[in-house]
């Protein structure tokens, strides 16, 4: 209990810096959500009282000071209130709601297909190693090298456009499906899955190295701990030798899960750009084009949230998986 509420306290201190970045970093840039407003109603006549009700609207003014603004803004958020998207006139939560599934649909099954599938082959070629298997290392860390938005228009190119394998637009079929019922039905989740599968090869692609010789290099380490030896030495079956290492070199690999949950958070915002992906990298991209700061600010709030709450998670299960992390708190 000592450990959580340590961490716990850790986390709401850096979730507070957080948020008190976004807010003052927002206010930093050219131009206000009031005056994009203002802009797009240029040619109409708007009268005092109207202009005084977008200033309370969206929290500006003369008569709102940067403190008044902050603790309206902290309200707000206490409330689930983001702001209103001068873009899309609509709340930020409530377009959130609807985009923030896609992302966190594409981002968890891609992270955790790279981390299965790479954690398993560093094993294998960590307690093999100098075998056939090395020979992919340099094929997978050829793809980590790569940078995001090029691996994902690569991707995009072979698989999608000329190789027509997969569709590499959208989120789900609105074309020649338009009939399609958004919802848990057969036709919708069968093209969402076909939709989604480019982007998120994309991100298991660029994510895979990195999990697959963090595992191998550990198991070679720990392959040559005393513990390990007296496990072969007693006859114990190999596998059971492999997973007594497995346990102990996987301990680093949830810290760097922590670490490289943040990249693979952005990476896969860039993807869904190159996709059109109707996720939160794509509302950010028409944010950034619509001077939609408090869309913006929203979305880059509740994403660093988000990868906070993934470190909390992560340093949490390295507590249970090493007695002595628990022993030391």
């Amino acid at each position: 209990m000592r450990t959580l509420l340590r961490r716990l306290g850790f986390y709401l201190l850096a979730g507070f810096a957080a948020v008190t970045l976004n807010f003052f970093l927002a206010r930093l840039l050219p131009g206000s959500a009031l005056q994009n407003a203002l802009a797009k109603l240029r040619g109409a006549n708007l009268d005092p009282d109207a202009i005084r009700a977008l200033e309370a609207q969206y929290g500006t003014g003369s008569d709102h000071s940067l403190l008044s603004q902050y603790l309206t803004y902290l309200s707000g958020l206490l409330h689930g209130d983001l702001g209103l998207s001068t873009s899309q006139s609509a709340p930020v939560s409530s377009i959130l709601g609807s985009t923030l599934p896609w992302t966190l649909g594409l981002v968890g099954t891609a992270t955790a297909l790279a981390f299965v599938v790479g954690t398993l082959a560093g094993i294998v070629v960590g307690w093999k190693r100098n075998g056939l298997l090395d020979g992919l290392l340099p094929a997978v860390t050829f793809f980590q090298s790569v940078p995001y938005f090029i691996l994902a228009f690569l991707v995009m190119m072979t698989l999608g456009y000329f190789g027509g394998f997969f569709p590499y637009q959208n989120g789900y079929d609105i074309g020649r499906h338009a009939h399609l019922t958004p919802g848990w039905n057969g036709p919708f989740v069968t093209s969402v899955i076909e939709h989604g599968t480019l982007p998120a090869l994309t991100v298991v692609l660029a994510s895979l190295a990195g999990w697959m010789i963090g595992m191998r290099n550990m198991m070679i380490t720990t392959m040559d701990e005393d513990y390990v030896l007296v496990a072969a030495a007693k006859g114990l079956p190999q596998w059971r030798v492999a997973a007594v290492a497995a346990r102990n070199a996987i301990l680093p690999t949830i810290s760097n899960f922590a670490l490289s949950i943040s990249l693979v958070v952005t990476g896969s915002l860039v993807t869904e750009i190159v996709f059109t992906y109707p996720g939160v990298g794509w509302q950010i991209y028409q944010a950034i084009l619509t001077g939609d700061y408090p869309l913006l600010q929203g979305i880059l709030l509740v994403v660093v949230l988000t990868v906070l709450a993934v470190n909390l998670v992560a340093d949490l299960a390295y507590v249970a998986l090493d007695p002595r992390a628990r022993k030391e708190a």
